[in-house]
């Protein structure tokens, strides 16, 4: 099959799955809908409040003058409209729909972010926290926490720059005379997270009455979405993933070995800082939304790989896609399982996430890339 129809056939399937899943996710919880129904209130949101007219305004000052002036008025009619009570469209629409939307976001990119990550350092078992991303972002939160940060947004601002801060750290601890080994890298993260761990639990230690709180965010949650955060996430990670996809072919090449790549035609050094730098990026802005949430990045580009195959330009949208659905659907998983009480969604990822990596590995499919 062409490259074209497969990256058309694989992620039109995907997509196709994933508006099957945010409907069904959207018709459950404490209140059950009809998965038409919820669509019914989707489609009536998207008919999107389109006309402008001129309206005749009068513009007067006391006293001195009074006259009728036509100026543009925006009209709200909608394009077509289903009969939805008022009640199932305020439940889709504002309690549901920004957890849904929040959590395909997330899956979207740390599945993107996993991608590069194992095809940077030509790993199976790298993750986007292998630089100590997610530890980075601990210690923002888990510190916004502790001493009780209450300036506007100080969680996901915090936790992304403590991402950050943590990648780019373990980049420079590094580079040496403009060269970023591998190895050393892989290393670098390994000793950060270590350290970074050991930061986080004194201040747990000292966090007090929020350390529920700070323990609720580590294990990763989406209990707290909203469209705000929704905005924070998306765009990063959109266009994160379209710099990415620019240079999935130099990833191809890469594979191959960082010198065969630069007799190929690859600046390597360069590709390598821009790879890394744009998926810490993706990583860090899901991560301060969301939590930690594992397993979503790892075991998602697996699957995919053993479905696509190793070619990057059908692999990260691929993988892509399918994080965004496998994150919708547990996040429902873990707001419904237990009836009232409601799970940490990093706890249902780890659930399925580590015995189906632990099948693979025993069906010996989990190979060197």
């Amino acid at each position: 099959m062409r490259y074209g129809t497969r990256v058309t056939t694989w992620c039109g399937g995907l997509v196709a799955a994933l508006i099957v899943v945010v409907l069904l996710s959207a018709a459950t919880g404490s209140v059950s809908l009809s998965p038409f129904l919820v669509a019914k209130a989707l489609l009536n949101e998207i008919a999107a409040p389109t006309g402008i007219r001129l309206a005749e305004h009068t513009l007067s000052v006391p006293g001195v003058l009074s006259v009728g002036v036509p100026l543009p008025e925006f009209t709200y009619t909608p394009l077509f409209s289903f009969p939805v009570p008022q009640t199932t469209e305020t439940i889709v629409v504002t309690l549901r729909m920004p957890r849904i939307v929040l959590a395909g976001v997330v899956g979207f990119a740390l599945a993107t972010a996993g991608v590069v990550m194992q095809g940077f350092f030509r790993n199976p078992m790298a993750d986007p926290s292998i630089i100590g991303v997610s530890s980075g972002a601990a210690v923002g939160a888990v510190a916004t926490i502790a001493f009780s940060i209450s300036v506007p947004f100080a969680l996901p601002v915090f936790s992304f720059v403590g991402a950050i801060t943590a990648a780019f750290g373990v980049y420079l601890l590094a580079t040496q005379d403009g060269r970023t080994p591998v190895a050393t890298l892989l290393l670098a993260g390994v000793a950060i997270q270590t350290l970074l761990g050991a930061v986080v639990s004194y201040l747990l230690l000292e966090s007090g009455k929020s350390l529920r709180e700070a323990v609720y965010w580590l294990m990763g949650h989406l209990h707290f979405a909203s469209w705000t955060k929704v905005w924070i996430a998306l765009p990063v990670a959109l266009l994160g993933f379209f710099v990415l996809a620019l240079f999935a072919q130099e990833l191809n090449v890469l594979l191959l070995g960082e010198e065969d790549a630069h007799n190929l035609g690859v600046e390597v050094e360069r590709t390598k800082r821009l790879l890394l730098a744009v998926a810490s990026v993706v990583t860090a802005a899901a991560v301060s939304v969301s939590g930690v949430i594992g397993f979503v990045g790892l075991v998602v580009p697996h699957v995919m790989r053993l479905l696509v195959g190793p070619d990057h330009r059908i692999l990260l949208p691929t993988s892509a896609l399918a994080g965004a659905v496998f994150l919708v659907a547990t996040d429902t998983v873990a707001r419904s399982a237990t009836g009232a009480a409601e799970l940490p969604v990093g706890i249902v990822t780890a659930f399925l996430g580590a015995p189906f990596f632990l099948y693979l590995l025993r069906k010996r499919e989990v190979h060197s890339l």
